[in-house]
């Protein structure tokens, strides 16, 4: 059964189709704009598809205890002053949006609570990203369907049953998957690649990405001789920055060989069929006898 394709902004997401490349910035520019928009121009420079950020309500999201723990940070002494301290507003949002279009580049989100999605819903969003965290969230799920755009739907620490029920709440149409370890960064050991393989298997009428926090870009590049049509890994401008998702990224000269080398075996796939090029024909002639 071939796959079916799923319409992300104005490019088409499935089989035969060009693989969607998506720099996740999430949390990634320490609450300054001006890193924000540093990590798009690297993001449009290296050739990607899409950045995406994350959005949360703080106050819904984590309890009272958990935002009065101590723990130092650039925004003060409390693990809540440094969630509210990476949290974008309405500014900041309308100021990405307007420089994400002047970049020709789109963005979304990983929305964290129904709050955080009916925020976003104000910048018309091509689509929402359902963190691996949220798989379990049903109200969560229901929500983003209350807009009917599509979803992009992140599997870390998860089996199929936990999945299953996920695609089942959220349904099939304009549904993408992607095969993820949530581990930062991941062990090559623990990627299990082949699960795009189980995937595919398990729902061909849904197309299936990868999303890596592994360090390097080899297996990376390998997700997509198994089949993924979009991919997402994390940008930095250093990994040595401050924040817990920086070590689990790449940086913009890496990134630039990522997009370089998922566009070089995506060209080297084919279609399957076994030929003779023209190329080869001189060649036959020189060295074949009979």
């Amino acid at each position: 059964m071939s796959k079916k394709l799923v319409k992300i902004g104005n490019k088409m997401v499935g089989e035969n189709e060009s693989i969607y490349i998506i720099a996740e910035i999430g949390i990634n520019h320490n609450g300054s704009l001006e890193v924000a928009k540093q990590l798009i121009d690297a993001a449009k420079e290296c050739g990607c598809d899409a950045v995406k950020f994350q959005k949360r309500t703080v106050s819904v999201v984590y309890t009272p205890e958990e935002l009065a723990k101590p723990r130092e940070n650039p925004f003060g002494l409390t693990n809540g002053d440094l969630k509210r301290g990476l949290e974008f507003g309405y500014e900041q949002y309308r100021e990405i949006d307007r420089y994400c279009k002047m970049k020709n580049i789109e963005w979304f989100n990983s929305c964290w609570d129904e709050g955080a999605v009916d925020f976003i819903e104000q910048f018309n969003p091509i689509c929402y990203k359902i963190a691996s965290a949220s798989l379990t969230d049903e109200k969560l799920l229901r929500h983003h369907r209350k807009y009917g755009r599509p979803i992009i739907l992140s599997t870390g620490m998860s089996d199929m049953d936990l999945i299953d029920r996920a695609v089942n709440i959220l349904g099939k149409k304009d549904l993408i998957i992607l095969h993820c370890t949530s581990t930062y960064p991941s062990k090559s050991e623990e990627l299990n690649l082949k699960g795009i393989v189980t995937l595919r298997e398990k729902y061909p009428e849904i197309p299936i990405g990868y999303s890596g926090h592994e360090v390097g870009l080899a297996t990376t590049v390998a997700s997509v001789a198994l089949g993924a049509v979009m991919i997402e890994r994390h940008i930095t401008l250093d990994r040595s920055m401050w924040g817990s998702d920086q070590a689990a990224s790449v940086e913009v000269q890496g990134f630039k060989k990522l997009v370089r080398d998922i566009r070089s075996v995506e060209s080297a796939m084919g279609d399957g069929v076994i030929r003779i090029y023209e190329s080869e024909k001189p060649i036959i002639a020189k060295l074949r006898r009979v």
